[in-house]
């Protein structure tokens, strides 16, 4: 059995109002005076796990956070209601942000957990001194959207949410696969689609218990579907994860119009393929590529420019007063956090301290 926690990271359980969710830990140094705090929000199929090498790779002055979302790592498996987008989530997050009793808190979001961290933005009043959004969802969604302006595709956003997802994928996750041995195991969709192969690290089998702890079901992942008449035949159901990113539910480009702006960092790999202008994750990027048949053309069912649309929301965000800025890694993958450790610390501890005297 994979010893998932590394040396010099502690888990605690911290009850809140909405759940008792796991948080990792790797303390600041005991002779710090006022420590500055670092929360890390994980992403789908996933979970705090994968943030322990940021988290001991950061300066002792630094209290490094995870935690768990709901349905994931060692947090309370609870349903989630995809009508709130990624409300549930972001509500949960503000309720761990308060517990922890964290006067000032930097947030580090990656990929869902970015849609998480600028929804909690919209929806509560958290103390956030800085965002870093690290290959982050597009502000409008996750497939079913054309164009820079998010604009819905169909009505009934046909082709995202619950029914998008690989069966046997789900299936190799409820039933605990750890194996390669298909193309679908959570192993090999890790080393295919998270990282850009060939990258591999020490740590591939505790990424796998980390993808293995997610809680599979209607109201969890990946939620449930409904019929469409609309290429590809279904549309979003209203329970469970990949519902929660569903253009309909879930919209944050108000971002742009928020009366406080904390400054944003949004790095992410130049060549990810899950959250991309071309993702192999969008079913109309798929049908475009041949590999689902009966796609009705670029006018009908057209591909979701993800990156662009989160370029274009920022620019508004900047436009109204905010401060973004963008890293582009290249040859790097859906997580420059594992893939290039030591730019993506960089280009982090730069945020922070241009924030902390931003804000002095």
């Amino acid at each position: 059995m994979v010893d998932t926690l590394l040396a010099g990271i502690t888990a605690h359980r911290v009850s809140t109002p909405r759940y008792t969710a796991q948080v990792l830990e790797r303390p600041a140094d005991a002779a710090t005076h006022d420590p500055r705090s670092v929360l890390f929000v994980h992403g789908n199929v996933s979970s705090s796990l994968f943030w322990q090498p940021t988290m001991l790779a950061l300066p002792a002055d630094v209290r490094a956070l995870a935690l768990d979302l709901r349905g994931f790592g060692g947090s309370d498996t609870l349903p989630v209601d995809a009508t709130r987008g990624l409300g549930d989530y972001a509500e949960d997050l503000a309720s761990v942000i308060e517990a922890l009793r964290l006067d000032t808190v930097h947030v580090v979001g990656w990929s869902m957990g970015g849609g998480v961290v600028l929804q909690c933005l919209l929806e509560h009043a958290v103390p956030v001194a800085s965002v870093t959004l690290v290959n982050p969802v597009s502000p409008y969604g996750f497939g079913g959207t054309a164009g820079a302006d998010g604009r819905l595709v169909t009505p009934d956003a046909a082709g995202s949410g619950g029914g998008g997802a690989n069966p046997d994928f789900v299936a190799r996750l409820r039933d605990g696969d750890r194996t390669a041995d298909a193309s679908s195991s959570p192993r090999s969709v890790y080393l295919q689609t998270y990282v850009k192969p060939p990258f591999t690290s020490e740590h591939d089998d505790l990424w796998v218990e980390s993808m293995l702890t997610t809680a599979v079901g209607e109201g969890n992942y990946p939620g449930d579907a409904k019929p469409s008449e609309n290429w590809p035949g279904f549309a979003p159901g209203d329970r469970g994860v990949l519902n929660t990113m569903a253009p309909m539910h879930f919209d944050v480009s108000g971002i742009a119009h928020l009366a406080a702006k904390p400054p944003i960092l949004w790095i992410h790999g130049a060549d990810d393929v899950i959250v991309s202008d071309t993702s192999l994750f969008d079913l109309n990027q798929l049908g475009a590529m041949g590999v689902i048949p009966g796609w009705p053309g670029a006018d009908a069912a057209p591909p979701q420019p993800m990156v662009t649309q989160t370029r274009a929301v920022l620019d508004r965000y900047r436009a109204h007063g905010g401060r973004y800025t963008e890293v582009e890694l290249p040859d790097c993958g859906h997580s420059p956090h594992l893939e290039c450790p030591e730019q993506f610390r960089e280009a982090l501890l730069a945020h922070l301290d241009a924030s902390d005297a931003a804000a002095a």
